[in-house]
């Protein structure tokens, strides 16, 4: 499953993201991309085919600046491993950007219909259908959110999509339908993160909210607003994420507990610095060292530990 990062509030949103986007590289992916909306309002682009020190050098040499971004590590599915194919995508007009996780079923039809009305399209995905619809959308005087709820009503499959546009400055649309991978809702001070999986997001906040299917969140920095799919809005539990140290190893390996249901786990090497793994259930491997662990009421048991030579996913 891919790897999203998305951040509003007063840091600088390419440093967030991609920062997060390394947390998240234990999923495995071809191509990465970053897109922030910069201060004259205008949404920019960075993303290569290849590994994150791809993008990191893309946006050493040609900087990106804003308080607003999300990006995205990608396992290609419609299209092959390419910069072209790399999230994020942009409409059209430019002014609507979304990174997607899952598959849209039905994107033959969609797209066959939007190329009938003139859509030209940049990208071989299924991905870029979903951000055209909502430009269509918005172009028929939907807000962002309501376009959005209008273009997942179209969709067959299970998908997750985060979505910005320059018209909304300041406000991020994120959506599930069906089980195509988490989203999680971080809550900072005067701040707010959106992640697929915690350890992008826990060096800066252990209070979140995870969006079940058919949920969709509009996030400013101020705060945020759940509703289901009809626009009914909702009252999400908070989760606080505690972080457990363990006793195992010269490591020093520690293990990430939450009240909801899920499995994490985060190591510290000796020297101080973070390595994670994020798995459902089963094996979480990373840093040379596997720990065999499960959920038991919503909180995590760790059974073993041995050391491994390379990475491989749980």
């Amino acid at each position: 499953m891919c790897g999203i990062v998305g951040y509003v509030g007063p840091r600088q949103a390419p440093v967030v993201v991609l920062e997060g986007l390394r947390r998240l590289e234990y999923r495995g992916y071809d191509s990465a991309g970053i897109a922030v909306l910069d201060p004259e309002e205008h949404i920019r682009v960075r993303r290569d085919a290849g590994k994150l020190s791809n993008l990191a050098a893309m946006l050493q040499g040609a900087p990106l600046e804003g308080n607003i971004g999300i990006g995205h590590t990608r396992w290609a599915t419609h299209g092959t491993p390419s910069q072209r194919n790399a999230h994020p995508h942009l409409s059209m007009n430019g002014r609507i950007v979304l990174v997607h996780n899952g598959i849209v079923e039905n994107f033959k039809s969609l797209r066959d219909d939007l190329v009938a009305e003139g859509v030209e399209f940049s990208s071989d995905t299924d991905t870029e259908v979903i951000v055209q619809i909502i430009e269509r959308q918005k172009s028929a005087g939907m807000a962002l959110a309501e376009a959005v709820r209008a273009t997942l009503a179209m969709l067959e499959g299970a998908n997750a999509v985060v979505v910005l546009s320059a018209d909304e400055p300041g406000r991020i649309v994120c959506a599930r339908l069906g089980n195509a991978g988490g989203i999680a809702l971080g809550i900072g001070e005067g701040e707010m993160f959106i992640a697929s999986d915690i350890p992008a997001i826990l060096e800066y906040t252990r209070d979140m909210i995870f969006l079940d299917s058919r949920q969709m969140a509009v996030v400013q920095a101020d705060g945020y607003q759940v509703t289901d799919l009809s626009g009914q809005e909702l009252d999400p539990e908070v989760h606080t994420v505690a972080w457990d140290p363990v006793s195992a190893g010269g490591g020093g390996p520690g293990i990430v507990a939450t009240d909801a249901p899920v499995t994490a786990c985060v190591l510290i090497d000796p020297e101080g610095g973070l390595t994670w793994a994020w798995s459902r259930a089963g094996a979480l491997v990373t840093g040379g060292r596997m720990r065999l662990s499960r959920a038991e009421g919503g909180q995590i048991v760790v059974h073993q530990a041995v050391h491994v030579d390379e990475f491989h996913r749980g």
